[in-house]
């Protein structure tokens, strides 16, 4: 089994790369964060994947969510693999998934990290098609890579773009403010009230007023997929993404 979380559809590619190479299913975290998730039930000898980006060296506050309510009936024990996408370091993630994951009582035995585009556009300009292109080319054989060693169930630490522990963490601090949403705003003559960003929010954080996107809590997991989707590039976070672009993985359907 496959759990992941994707904004931008870059992890979304590799879990179903990975899905391809191992036959096992793929769960989208970001079905099951109203409520309780069901109990998943392991056939024998199936592996437990995880799937996630990176955000702000460490993980995404909807992967965090989703890994304290997981729950799964066990044959056995199985081997745990987890796969980071990220862009510039993976901080400390693969070092907070494996304490949660060890509060549900499994054990992280394979770390493994692919390097993709960046997708943090409040620093990184994404308007180079051809740099976009030749990052997600330098990505496959790290992929097929990554597919190769969770199908063989090769244990260890793949990881070599982590960051030291207090450095990791004193930036993962500043999560929960980036993730406000008064950080949003909306260019009222690009918008076309698709209402894709209110569907699609994995925090349900956005609703319509007016035809016009508005956002209804105060923080959310700043995936900006709502930014990268939006047909008409409406949707801005600070003073710099009008300006950087937006991108999602053009092998996925999000």
């Amino acid at each position: 089994m496959i759990f992941y979380f994707s904004g931008t559809g870059n992890s979304k590619y590799v879990a179903t790369r990975l899905a391809e190479a191992t036959g096992e299913r793929l769960v989208a975290m970001a079905d099951y964060l109203n409520g309780q998730p069901p109990t998943w039930t392991l056939a024998s000898g199936e592996r437990v994947g995880f799937v996630t980006p990176v955000y702000f060296w460490g993980l995404p506050s909807v992967v965090v969510d989703f890994i304290e309510r997981l729950r799964l009936q066990l044959d056995g024990m199985p081997f745990v693999y987890h796969v980071l996408t990220f862009g510039t370091t993976t901080g400390q993630a693969h070092y907070q998934m494996k304490r949660l994951l060890a509060r549900r009582g499994l054990t992280l035995q394979g770390r493994y990290c692919v390097k993709m585009v960046d997708t943090w556009t409040p620093l990184f300009n994404l308007t180079n098609q051809a740099k976009l292109e030749r990052t997600m080319c330098r990505a496959e054989p790290h992929i097929a890579d990554v597919c190769r060693l969770a199908a063989d169930r090769q244990a260890g630490d793949y990881d070599r773009y982590k960051f030291p522990h207090l450095l990791a963490g004193w930036y993962y601090a500043t999560y929960e403010s980036q993730r406000k949403t008064s950080h949003f705003h909306v260019l009222a003559d690009r918008c076309v009230s698709c209402g894709r960003c209110a569907q699609k929010c994995p925090v349900g954080a956005i609703a319509l007023n007016d035809g016009q996107p508005v956002w209804t809590k105060p923080r959310c997991a700043m995936c900006l997929g709502c930014l990268h989707r939006c047909p008409t590039f409406a949707i801005q976070y600070g003073k710099h993404t009008l300006h950087h672009g937006q991108f999602v993985n053009p092998n996925v359907k999000l």
